[in-house]
Formats: structure tokens, C-alpha cells, sequence
């Protein structure tokens, strides 16, 4: 009986490595499935700058995440100042680099697509654009057309592919509107 007691001890202990290495590899196994289910998107979250001034806290240059909206970047703007007026800007507008958010204060009148005489080209309503010098209702119907067909005017050079407007007309219209 003394000479199988040694073999049965070294048959368990053989077990007890095979289980052991087992579930090393399990854990290895299982670690390595978790982390390649993870989307690289979630792993670096793409970020990008925007200006954000007016009635706002602390009004400078905040970097946000992609999909972002404006009120993503009023909140790192250290959220609205008293007297701000949050209902003349959309807050669920997406954010792209280099926007500029602009809050205005309940006294001032200009809300909407213009900032102090300048129009935006992607905020301005057709009516705000028809303020502009030269620019009638069907003029200013086909700069919002162009813009909801083919996206956020990136420059304002981005306005002589508007049918209508040469360069003639983009340089009356030049320092009186920004994208």
C-alpha cells in the first residue's frame, strides 16, 4: 500500500495542474473575447474644439466629443448665465469643428442667424438672409436649399455654388455673413 500512495498523490497533484492551467486559459480566453467585442470607436473618442461665447460662464474655446450637441458645450462653458436666452438657439444642434455657439442675453433682439449684423449661413432662416443687401426671397430660398441638400457652408467662398451667386455677388455679401 506504501507504494501507492505516491503515485495516487502525484496523479492528483497532475490533476489539480491540469485544472489549474485550465482555468488560466479560460480567464486568458475569456479577457481576450471581452476586449475584441469592444468597438475601437468606444476605446478613443474622437474630440474637436468649439467657440463658445455670449451669456455663457465662462465663454472661450471647449473641446467636445463626437456627436456632441450645443448644450454639450454651454455645459464646459460653465453653463448659461443669468439672463441668458437658451430659446433663440437650438440646444440640440449638432456640433462639427470649428463652430461657433453664440448665446444671447434676453435683452438682445438678434437671436436666430445673426450675431451683431453678421448672418450665419447655417443658422440664418430665409427671412434673416433677405435682410441681406441684394438678397430677395428666391435668392435666399436657394442659399437654405443648398444648404439642407449638401450640408453646413464651411466657408463663405461655399456660396458661389449657390445658382444665383457669382463672385460680384460674394463680395457685396463677403463681411456681412460668416458660416
Amino acid at each position: 500500500m506504501g507504494s501507492g500512495r505516491p503515485t495516487v498523490v502525484a496523479a492528483v497533484l497532475a490533476l489539480v495542474a491540469g485544472l489549474a492551467g485550465l482555468g488560466l486559459g479560460l480567464m486568458g480566453r475569456t479577457a481576450s473575447v471581452a476586449h475584441s467585442e469592444i468597438p475601437t470607436q468606444e476605446l478613443q473618442s474622437e474630440t474637436f474644439e468649439v467657440h463658445v461665447a455670449g451669456w455663457v460662464v465662462e465663454p472661450g474655446v471647449v473641446s467636445v466629443h463626437s456627436g456632441s450637441i450645443v448644450a454639450d458645450a454651454i455645459e464646459l462653458a460653465g453653463g448659461l448665465k443669468v439672463g441668458a436666452d437658451s430659446t433663440a438657439i437650438n440646444l440640440a444642434a449638432a456640433l462639427h469643428q470649428g463652430d461657433q455657439v453664440i448665446v444671447p442675453g434676453l435683452d438682445q433682439t438678434d437671436g436666430g442667424g445673426s450675431d451683431g449684423g453678421v448672418v450665419s449661413l447655417n443658422r440664418a432662416t430665409v427671412e434673416e438672409l433677405q435682410d441681406l443687401p441684394g438678397v430677395g426671397p428666391v435668392l435666399a430660398t436657394r442659399i437654405v436649399d443648398h444648404r439642407e441638400a449638401n450640408g453646413r457652408f464651411e466657408t463663405v467662398e461655399d456660396l458661389l455654388e449657390v445658382p444665383g451667386i457669382g463672385e460680384a455677388k460674394l463680395a457685396s455679401l463677403r463681411d456681412l455673413v460668416r458660416p
